[in-house]
C-alpha cells in the first residue's frame, strides 16, 4: 500500500469512527462497528489501529485539531486581544445554538472514557500536542492584551484568561450535553446564560 492510499484508509477509519462513536457512544461502540461504517474489513481496522482506546484518541486529536485551527483563525484577525477573546466566547455560544452540537458532545464522552483508566490512554501525547498548540495560540492571544491595552493590567493575565477560558468552555460543554433535557418553563436559556457568563468575564477582564 503506497503512502497516499495509506493515509487514505486511515482517514476513513478515524472518520468512521467518529460517526459510531457520536452514534453509539465510545463505550458501546467496538471495532467492528467502526469497520462496518468505513466499509473494510475488520482487520484493516486493527492494523491501524491495534487497540480500541488509540482509535480513540486519534478521533479526539482530530476534533481538536479543528479547534486549533479556529483559534489560529481568530488570533490572526486585527482586533484587540479583548476583542479576540468575545468572538471565541461566542464562537462556544453558537456551537451550543447549533441543532447538532454532536462534536461537543464527543469531546465530553471523549474525557469521561479517558477517565476511566489508571494510566493515561496510548498515544494521549499526540491529544496532548495539539492541546499545547492551542495554549500557544492563546499565549498569542494574551501577549497582545498586554501590549495593547484592552486586558486589565493588574490581574495575572495568562491564569486569569485561563481561567475565563476553561470556565466558559467547561460551562458551555455542560449546557450542550443539558440542553436536550426536559426543563421547566421559566427556566433561563442555555444561550442566555452563557451571554450573561460572557459579559461577567469581559467586563472583570476590561481595564
Amino acid at each position: 500500500m503506497n503512502p497516499e492510499t495509506r493515509q487514505r484508509r486511515l482517514q476513513a477509519v478515524i472518520d468512521a469512527a467518529e460517526q459510531v462513536f457520536t452514534r453509539k457512544g465510545i463505550d458501546k461502540s467496538t471495532m467492528q462497528d467502526v469497520a462496518t461504517q468505513a466499509q473494510m474489513g475488520v482487520a484493516t481496522v486493527f492494523r491501524f489501529f491495534p487497540k480500541k482506546e488509540k482509535l480513540v484518541v486519534a478521533v479526539a486529536t482530530k476534533m481538536l485539531e479543528e479547534v486549533l485551527q479556529e483559534f489560529h483563525a481568530v488570533a490572526a484577525q486585527p482586533e484587540t486581544s479583548l476583542r479576540k477573546l468575545e468572538i471565541l466566547f461566542d464562537s462556544s455560544i453558537a456551537l451550543l445554538e447549533r441543532k447538532d452540537s454532536s462534536g461537543v458532545k464527543l469531546l465530553e464522552n471523549f474525557e469521561s472514557y479517558a477517565a476511566q483508566f489508571t494510566e493515561p490512554l496510548d498515544d494521549i501525547g499526540m491529544f496532548n500536542a495539539v492541546y499545547r498548540k492551542i495554549s500557544g495560540v492563546f499565549s498569542t492571544i494574551i501577549e497582545q492584551g498586554k501590549q495593547d491595552g484592552s486586558i486589565r493590567a493588574d490581574l495575572p493575565i495568562q491564569d486569569t484568561l485561563r481561567t475565563a477560558m476553561n470556565t466558559f468552555g467547561i460551562f458551555a460543554r455542560k449546557l450542550s450535553l443539558q440542553k436536550n433535557i426536559l426543563v421547566i418553563e421559566q427556566d433561563l436559556d442555555p444561550a442566555e446564560q452563557l451571554q450573561i457568563l460572557k459579559h461577567i468575564l469581559l467586563s472583570y477582564l476590561k481595564p
